[in-house]
């Protein structure tokens, strides 16, 4: 099975690099004047600014004419910038070259090394403007990206690129299988990130409502190599679970430049012990659990029903290591192609601890509570990516930008026991059934692929900037769950009966045109608009149905009897108009006004998978419709050499919202199983404000002041399908699930010369709902959705041109909290880097 979709994954590429090289030889053909011939004649040394040309006509002859030059990449990094005092307050290099009508947040690799605990790459924006990551562990695998006004369980609607990759797993829509892929990125691999607000860019799909983050590799233009050791220790105390978790991480990057060749070489091994990531619950009555055990927590659920805690779910060790290769060639002075290579291994095993002990000889036991064999699993991981691009970057009458991308499980297996050993007088029930479960993905994968133009009809500086392009996406998700008759040493298939299956695709077929219009030096307006085709296909799932049994299912393997079922098709055609008007009455003020309607269609896991993991079992829905968004915001900001001041005033409508609720479903043996299901909510609307501030050099040379706060009124306008759990209850007019109305960020970073920094920052998140009808009223419980503040601290120190060294300690004051898990503790990084 490995070798198959290996190939498949080497073949897609293939394919996409043929077809880009044979449209790029039309481009070149079409317009000779704005893409010179290929030379061989050596590169001179970099120019630290790209040429401007006053006149079309003598640019070209001055190009045809002149010696080449070795450009610096066409995405810029931070140390290649000019600009400002603060590189991380120059315009976006994806910003300026399409005329992008958002505005955007910044973070530069140097800015981010001196004042982040930088232990995973997602950990850049942590003090970004209204951003969160849910990240719960140090190389979490599920760490989705909430923005202003989506939560947590929405990452199909952020858009997240690592140079010409998505690193969105559009896959789904959820904070598990669907999260992002940070782990394919060393964090020294960064040189700058920036955050792009608003589905207001033609250029992006409907998935970009909650915004677009593009992380850009800094791709060297002399030699270098980096080396970094980063270790956290977190002391941990909760319900029966004491210990402390360490993790180690070891980093290196390496690249050069060498005519017209650049590479840049990264690695990363993280071996992390993690805290419970979810607990076992049980019961109706408070304090009581199973028959004939002691040692129940007696703990309530978020809406304030009986969750007695009788022992941890998922308790993980997770061991992973991820290469990354980037290669990009000079084609010509004005022509680049890149290549880019990622592969990310994860070996995962959890082991969950039991709190019960049986009444019969004092020992632990599991009680007969199946929830403890969903959380003990061993779980194998390789995914791959793919990407490739052909840009120019003439400054001239036309530009081009062809790109393509690939990812692919190679592998993607977990095994889990059925269930629990029987737990009777003469049984300790500590131990796990020996048949299982063989949970597979392996075989899942998805394409990208855009043609984009630059067309300039009055040259660089002239009135009129239009793009636009071509976009095709194709997501494919295959899911089968097979028996085994021993768990835990078995072939890929098991037995070879199917437990249950999710099988489908979707495709996305798009076109998009913009025009940036210069009506005079300080007014500019942006009209775009976009075409997109959307349909599902080859939907299929099975469930399985137990026969002649009660119970828990029987060892070796249980008898099921499976029921199929083909899911129709959906498909919807599209149009989303965009405009936004920007004025700078002088070089220190900016009012920009944007709108932009967007469709998020349902991804291919929204649609079929059903699925259990870490015992949290979810069931998909066939027939769901798109997402229609309105967005609107008016900006208003005032900027300085070294800071900047920004309001923003906000409002969104979005129709059909598909969003997922998880309750407590209480199982044949008296345990609770989460389950999550999916649907429309007929309209919701959300509206705010925003503000934020940043200076340097405030009262005191070398102090940097940083925050934001952002207020959100979220209301759910209408849901006539909302069905109440606990009767009585209706969803309209409450507010919407995993969106709070307050958080803020503050922060100082005091430098007193060039080899020190030292760092405070705070981070609050008000409370936010899981449920549509907000009866999670319940606070500091698993599960719950908490309000918490936390403060972090950084101390870094440049000891010698090549030595670095930083102490922090992240959540300064050990809050305890709760964002459906239980989030980390105080932890205390160390880490050394050195810098060849």
């Amino acid at each position: 099975m490995l070798p198959r979709h290996a190939r498949c994954g080497v073949s897609v590429v293939a394919v996409q690099a043929a077809l880009l090289a044979s449209s790029s030889g039309v481009f070149a053909q079409g317009s000779p004047r704005e893409l010179p011939a290929v030379t061989v004649d050596a590169p001179t040394t970099a120019r630290s600014k790209l040429r401007k040309p006053a006149v079309q006509t003598n640019a070209v002859a001055r190009r045809n004419s002149a010696k080449p030059e070795r450009r610096a990449s066409i995405a810029a990094t931070s140390e290649q910038e000019a600009g400002g005092a603060r590189a991380s307050l120059d315009q976006p290099a994806a910003v300026s070259r399409y005329q992008l009508p958002q505005r955007s947040f910044s973070i530069t690799a140097k800015e981010a090394d001196e004042t982040i605990n930088l232990k995973d790459p997602e950990d850049a924006v942590k003090y970004m403007p209204s951003l969160f990551v849910r990240k719960r562990n140090d190389g979490d695998n599920q760490a989705v990206l909430a923005t202003r006004s989506w939560g947590l369980n929405s990452s199909a609607r952020t858009l997240i690129y690592y140079d010409d990759l998505l690193i969105s797993a559009l896959i789904g829509n959820n904070n598990s299988g669907a999260s992002p892929k940070w782990n394919l990125i060393s964090p020294e691999a960064i040189g700058r990130v920036d955050f792009l607000s608003g589905p207001f860019a033609a250029a992006y799909p409907g998935n970009s409502i909650g915004g677009v983050l593009l992380i850009t590799s800094k791709m060297p233009d002399k030699p270098f190599a980096v080396a970094k050791e980063t270790v956290s220790v977190m002391p941990w105390n909760q319900y029966g679970t004491k210990n402390t978790y360490v993790t180690s991480q070891t980093s290196a990057a390496a690249g050069n430049r060498d005519g017209r060749l650049s590479w840049l070489v990264t690695a990363n091994h993280l071996d992390s012990y993690q805290q419970p990531l979810t607990y076992t619950t049980f019961g109706s009555v408070f304090g009581v659990g199973p028959a004939n055990t002691t040692g129940a927590v007696g703990a309530w659920n978020r809406t304030g029903g009986v969750a007695n805690v009788i022992g941890t779910g998922a308790l993980a060790h997770s061991q992973q290591t991820s290469g990354n290769l980037r290669v990009a060639y000079d084609v010509s002075p004005l022509v680049q192609a890149t290549y880019s290579l990622g592969i990310w291994n994860n070996h995962q095993t959890s082991d969950p601890q039991t709190y019960l002990r049986s009444t019969f000889n004092g020992q632990p036991t599991f009680g007969g509570q199946g929830a403890f064999a969903s959380n003990k699993y061993i779980w194998d991981q390789t995914h791959l990516s793919n990407a490739i691009a052909l840009k120019s970057d003439t400054k001239g009458v036309f530009d081009f930008d062809l790109s393509a991308s690939s990812y692919n499980y190679l592998q993607d297996i977990q095994l889990n026991p059925f269930t629990v050993a029987p737990f009777s007088a003469t049984q300790s029930g500590l131990g796990y059934s020996l048949n299982g479960k063989i949970t597979r993905n392996d075989g899942t994968n998805w394409q990208n692929a855009d043609a984009k133009g630059i067309w300039r009809p009055f040259g660089i500086d002239g009135p009129h900037e239009i793009s636009f392009g071509v976009h095709g996406d194709r997501y494919r998700l295959e899911n089968p769950v097979y028996l085994s008759s021993v768990w835990y040493a078995t072939s890929s298939t098991g037995t070879g009966q199917l437990f249950t299956t999710g099988i489908g695709e979707t495709r996305t077929g798009a076109l998009w045109l913009q025009d940036a219009w210069k009506i005079v030096p300080e007014l500019k307006l942006t009209l775009g608009g976009r075409l997109e085709t959307w349909r599902s296909l080859d939907g299929f799932n099975i469930n399985s149905n137990p026969t002649a049994i009660s119970g828990i299912p029987a060892a070796p393997t249980p008898v099921f009897v499976p029921v199929a079922k083909n899911q129709p098709g959906l498909n919807s055609t599209n149009f989303s108009p965009k405009a936004s008007l920007s004025y700078d009455p002088n070089k220190e003020w900016n009012i920009t006004a944007s709108f932009g309607e967007s469709y998020r269609y349902p991804t291919v896991t929204e649609l079929y998978q059903n699925i259990t993991v870490a015992g949290v079992a979810t069931f998909a829905n066939p027939n769901l419709k798109p997402e229609q968004d309105f967005t609107g915001e008016l900006n208003v900001e005032r900027r300085w050499n070294d800071g900047r001041v920004r309001l923003t005033l906000f409002k969104e409508r979005t129709n059909n919202a598909i969003i997922s609720q998880t309750t407590n479903v209480t199982n044949s043996t008296g345990g609770q199983t989460p389950t999550t299901t999916i649907g429309n909510v007929d309209a919701i609307r959300m509206q705010g404000v925003e503000l934020s501030a940043d200076k340097d050099n405030v009262m005191v040379r070398g102090l940097q002041v940083f925050g934001s706060v952002t207020y959100v009124d979220s209301r759910i306008l209408s849901d006539p399908t909302f069905v109440s759990t606990i009767g009585g209850t209706t969803a309209t007019g409450k507010r919407v699930p995993n969106v709070p109305e307050w958080r803020s960020t503050v922060g100082v970073t005091y430098r007193p010369n060039e080899n020190w920094a030292y760092t405070v920052a705070g981070r609050y998140v008000g409370k936010q709902f899981a449920t549509l009808d907000n009866t999670d009223t319940f606070a500091h419980v698993y599960q719950a959705f908490d309000p918490f503040l936390v403060f972090d601290m950084k101390i870094h120190y440049k000891a010698t041109q090549n030595f670095a060294f930083d102490f922090g300690i992240d959540n300064i004051f050990n809050a305890q909290y709760f964002l459906f898990h239980p989030f980390p503790g105080r932890t205390f990084v160390l880490a050394g880097k050195y810098t060849f």
